[in-house]
This record gives C-alpha cells, structure tokens and sequence, in this order.
C-alpha cells in the first residue's frame, strides 16, 4: 500500500503562500494508520466463517437439544440452553492449557514471547471449529437414524449428551480463535483506536450471526427447488447434518486461504530504544518500546 504515502508528499501547485490544502495533504502517522486498518480488512472477513459456526451453537445446535432426552436422576430435566455450559467449560480449559502449558514450551522453541504469533493461534482454533461441525453432522445424522428406526419415541432414546463433545470442541476453538482475535484487533490497531479494539472484535461476531441468517435463508431456497428443502418444520424432517457439513467444508476451504493472508500479513512493527535518564548524581537507563 507504498501508493498511500503519496498522501503526505508535499506538491507545489502554485497556490499563494504555498500552503496546502488539508484535503490533499495527510501527515505520515495518518497515512500509517489508515495503512494499519486497511490490512486489517482481509483477516477481518476470513474469520467471518468461524464466526457463522459460532452462531450455530446458540440457535440449531440448543434445537438439537430440545429434541433429546435431557432427564438426569429422578424426574429432573436439565434446560436445553444448559448444554452451552460445556463450550463455556472447554474454553476456560483450553485457555488454561495454552496460558501455562503451551506458552512456556513454544516459547522455548520459536523465541517468541507469546509462543506463537496471534493469527497462528486464531488459525489453530478454527480448526476445531472444523473439528465441531464433523461432530455435529455425525451426532445429527445419528439422531436422525434413531427416528427412523422408532418413529413414536424418535431421539428421546438418545441422551443430551451426545452434544457434548460438538459443545466442548467449539469451546477448545473459542479459547484460540475469539481471545485471539481480542489481542489481534487491540494490539494492531492504531494506537489512538485502542478504545474501538472490541469492536472490531463484536463486528465480527455481529456480521457473522447476519451473513448466518442469509446462509440459511438462501440453502433453503436452494435446497427446496432441487426437491426437498434441508430445513422443514422441525428438526426430524430437517437434514442439519447436510448444513453443518457444508459449514464444515465452507471453513476448511476459508482456512487455507487465513493461513494465505496470515502468511502475508505485516505487524505493526516494534522498535526498542534506550532512552538515557540522568538525574544529578546518578545515571539509569530505561527500555521503551515504541510501536510504528
């Protein structure tokens, strides 16, 4: 993005006092901002994927939930939405495995402070989220069998607990992929955008759950006019498992090109300097870190 600078060059265009005007004259640190967030863009839009399967476990995967049997001892039902406390669960574990665990030996072998750098750990959670859609067709396509082998009782032969692991996956994925993407948009921003961090972080989540809703919309369409639509009137004349692994195809092939993009993309660069600070009788010196 070298065309840019030509914002903040100065050209002689015979105006009187040879002012120019702020329309066509930048400074360098505007230039460099505007440099920082247009790079920002291309990741931006490859991890709205990860978040349209995100949505997933707040609308269909809950569905799923309603359907099975969820009694546990004698006569208590647990919520469908209580299901969602395992993703929750997998990813406090997974960020307390990759904070004490992983950390301090990656950073033995790449020499680098955080391990690894942050879009390799938000592309390491989008594969579990690859991983929870696997899982969620399986389990769907399962429950699908069990109403068809008994049509009266349908999936309540089947516990609550067969969405766990789709639950716990995407929570190991949430744990590299969502805190990534918080220290990602908060430390590559401009520094005066600091504040706004979280929410380019939400923006994906928000852009996400709407580009979700426009999926189903137009697989339905789709899905409908080449004979049966995959998404009926209930989940047992639904065929979810054929969306989730389209989702899963969808977020494999968007992984290939993050790791493209992230194999490309350029930090915002970090100089150290040494800055000599002498008062009277003593001389210290102190490390700054200057990010440009």
């Amino acid at each position: 993005m070298r065309f840019l600078d030509k914002a903040a060059i100065l050209v002689n265009d015979g105006s009187l006092g040879g002012k120019q005007s702020p329309w066509n004259l930048a400074s360098v640190t505007k230039v460099e901002e505007t440099k920082l967030i247009i790079n920002m863009i291309p990741i931006w839009v490859s991890t709205i994927p990860f978040g349209i399967c995100v949505a997933q476990t707040a609308t269909f995967f809950v569905k799923q939930g309603t359907t099975l049997n969820r009694k546990i001892g004698n006569g208590f039902e647990i919520p469908p939405a209580s299901i969602f406390t395992v993703s929750a669960l997998g990813m406090v574990v997974s960020v307390a495995i990759y904070d004490k665990i992983l950390v301090p030996v990656l950073r033995r072998v790449t020499q680098n402070e955080r391990g690894i750098n942050i879009l390799q750990r938000i592309g390491f959670g989008m594969v579990f989220c690859i991983g929870a859609m696997i899982a969620a067709a399986l389990v769907e396509r399962k429950r699908l069998e069990a109403v068809e082998r008994d049509p009266l009782k349908g999936s309540l032969t089947m516990s609550i607990f067969w969405l766990a692991p789709q639950f716990l996956i995407i929570g190991f994925g949430d744990g590299f992929t969502l805190v990534g993407l918080q220290e990602y948009f908060y430390d590559q921003v401009p520094d005066s955008m600091r504040s706004l961090g979280i929410a380019f972080y939400l923006s994906v989540m928000g852009a996400a759950s709407f580009l979700s809703s426009m999926l189903i919309t137009v697989v339905d369409h789709m899905t409908e006019k080449s004979g049966k639509s995959w998404f009926g009137k209930d989940l047992n004349s639904s065929r979810l498992d054929k969306f989730y692994w389209l989702l899963a195809a969808m977020s494999t092939l968007n992984l290939f090109l993050f790791a493209f993009l992230a194999s490309r993309f350029s930090y915002k660069r970090v100089q150290k300097v040494v800055v000599a600070d002498c008062y009277e009788d003593k001389s210290d010196y102190e490390s700054v870190e200057t990010k440009v």
